[in-house]
């Protein structure tokens, strides 16, 4: 087809979509909700939309346009954000929601507005995302307290999949306290030098219906008092949810079988598993074909993983045990696998997704190396190879909108303290994650999905199973996801197309390592961004009204790679070795012990030498 009619064609089928797309609008106000209490174990403040908590669903079609307006109204002036996990927005950069990287946070008692779905401003090519994502706040670790709800998009042009059903597990962890609390008294604090996570007081399980062209709404309960039903032949596609700040959680079903058909909004080949294991921002949808005997009712188990705390509490709940009705009141419990033998992570490089990409071949690779260490001020922080992100006060984007031409390929130009990492556009990026913590880490990167062409289990093992050699191009449809986890002591390597101008976080979703700064900036084609993407005047407008700057590098400076002005530096780390302090130290303490010893010396002989003579005169006539 000559490329005229291409055009044409391409042209009548956005035509068409535009013609169809439904707009579906959100009005939120974001706030708090008082005496909220889903765990029955004791009433807390939380955050919600609305006045409601949980917050909202949002269950769209993939060719919905979603605006939502976002209403900060706080009361107390905390800032805030709001975050479309997994969604592209290409050209729509200033909507993801990455506080101080996209926008400044919105002040109490403003509002913006976000369009996660279908924007006008996007193109077309780089709209109709479907599957299973979420939403929250992405500022202050607010997700931690409540503001985090399930965004499911069905495909509008038919599933891959075939169902008659479809539910949303919701899994997360809860606290008694106060994210701010937490992070303050607790977990970033010299009396916490090993960097102990916050554990959680409760897990917290509950559920949604998600029908297509349908209202979506919660079921009654959390953890033991919620419950599904199934009818008998019917098959279910059950969309799960890893919301936590810190808990992985492991889920099966006895007496059902288990097929993973989606990962992380990716179609994937139905693969049959036992269980299914989400680190922190992961998403599976799974089918289950109910059972054709309503005799007995059957479990759902969802338990959290007791590796991912650094001690457990005698009073913990790890297991949620929820039920499964077949409609027949008082049926008695059926008998299936009610344990685990062990714990271990899905590897989901087994996964192939439905439409296949060959693996892509880098152009730039970086490698990535996760440390976690105490710094001078006796608190532990996490880095990517050796640099622990502390947050622009200019936001990046606003960096790049002002600062054009070739020092907007300069990575030192977005702050010494950004990890910033500078891809030209249309490079094939290959990142290649080195965990050297002792703890497994969930990296999720804004505005792609990645490859995942390589895992290894321990980087430092001649056991093949646990360390396979990397053979180029041995996995010819590699697993594409957006949040993947990488095991203690292991690694992974991460492909993608640098086709997505603008600043893109890559972080651990972890919240609590987010905090302590295991994070960097991904500044895809730095230099396209004056002429691509149009920020809207509310944000410069906000940030000023914050005190940020609007322009220059990450310290608000123009033209400048080194000097950043009133940016926050770095935690300084702890040195040790024959430092020039230490060296001067020691011969400090050298020199004190000897006059010590010297003057104990001359005490002990004049003192004695006294004794004597008076012991002499004591015995004279």
């Amino acid at each position: 087809m000559p490329a005229m009619w291409k055009n044409v064609a391409m042209a009548l089928v956005c035509m068409a979509a535009a013609v169809f797309a439904k707009p579906v609008e959100y009005d939120w106000t974001v706030g708090y909700v008082e005496n909220v209490n889903p765990d029955g174990l004791q009433p807390r403040r939380a955050i919600g939309i609305n006045g409601q908590f949980p917050p909202p669903i949002v269950n769209v079609n993939s060719d919905d346009t979603v605006r939502i307006r976002f209403h900060n109204r706080f009361g107390d002036g905390t800032g805030s954000t709001l975050h479309a996990h997994g969604m592209f927005f290409n050209r729509t950069n200033f909507m993801d929601g990455a506080a101080m990287l996209t926008q400044c946070p919105v002040p109490d008692g403003e509002s913006f507005v976000y369009e996660p779905l279908n924007s006008p401003s996007s193109p077309p090519e780089r709209q109709r995302q479907w599957g299973t994502y979420w939403m929250h706040g992405h500022y202050g670790g607010q997700y931690v307290d409540g503001f985090r709800l399930p965004n499911i998009i069905h495909n509008a042009q038919g599933e891959a999949h075939a169902y008659d059903d479809d539910y949303t597990i919701i899994l997360a962890d809860w606290y008694h306290r106060e994210h701010n609390d937490l992070l303050h008294n607790e977990f970033m604090n010299p009396k916490n030098p090993g960097g102990a996570e916050p554990v959680p007081d409760a897990p917290l399980v509950y559920m949604a219906h998600t029908p297509a062209n349908g209202t979506a709404e919660y079921l009654p309960g959390f953890n033991d008092h919620v419950q599904l039903t199934f009818e008998p032949g019917k098959t279910y596609r059950l969309r799960m949810i890893n919301m936590a700040a810190l808990a992985m959680f492991h889920v099966w079903i006895e007496g059902h079988d288990m097929e993973i058909i989606e990962a992380d909004g990716v179609d994937m080949e139905a693969l049959p598993v036992d269980s299914v294991s989400l680190s922190v921002a992961q998403r599976y949808s799974v089918l289950v074909r109910a059972r054709n005997d309503t005799s007995h009712s059957w479990t759902l188990h969802a338990n959290m993983d007791p590796d991912m705390f650094d001690n457990v509490p005698d009073e913990l709940q790890l297991n949620v045990s929820t039920k499964i009705s077949y409609g027949v009141p008082n049926a008695p419990l059926g008998v299936g696998r009610a344990t685990l033998d062990t714990y271990d992570a899905f590897n989901d490089t087994q996964l192939r997704p439905i439409v296949p990409m060959e693996p892509l071949v880098p152009t730039v690779s970086q490698d990535l190396n996760v440390f976690f260490t105490t710094y001078k001020d006796g608190m532990n922080y996490a880095s990517f190879n050796n640099v622990t992100y502390v947050a622009p006060l200019t936001p990046s984007l606003l960096t790049m909108k002002s600062e054009t031409g070739s020092i907007a390929m300069n990575p030192a130009l977005y702050g010494p303290s950004s990890g910033a990492f500078v891809a030209p556009g249309m490079a094939i990026v290959e990142f290649v994650i080195y965990n050297w913590d002792a703890g497994s880490h969930p990296f999720h990167m804004h505005g792609t999905q990645f490859q995942v062409v390589y895992k290894s289990h321990d980087v430092t093992s001649d056991d093949p199973a646990d360390n396979p050699p990397f053979i180029e191009g041995e996995n010819p449809n590699p697993v594409r996801r957006d949040t993947v986890v990488v095991p203690a002591g292991g690694s992974a390597r991460l492909r993608f197309v640098a086709d997505n101008p603008g600043a893109w976080f890559l972080h651990c979703h972890i919240d609590w390592h987010l905090s302590s700064g295991l994070a960097m900036l991904v500044l895809v084609a730095p230099d396209q961004v004056a002429r691509t993407i149009d920020v809207p005047d509310v944000i410069p407008q906000q940030c000023r009204q914050l005190g940020y700057p609007t322009a220059g590098n990450a310290g608000g400076v123009l033209n400048s790679t080194t000097s950043f002005g009133a940016l926050r530096p770095p935690a300084q780390p702890l040195v040790t070795g024959w430092t020039g302090t230490m060296i001067g130290t020691f011969i400090t303490c050298i020199i004190s012990a000897l006059i010590g010893l010297t003057t104990i010396a001359w005490y002990g002989f004049s003192t004695g030498e006294g004794e004597d003579i008076q012991d002499i005169d004591s015995h004279t006539p």
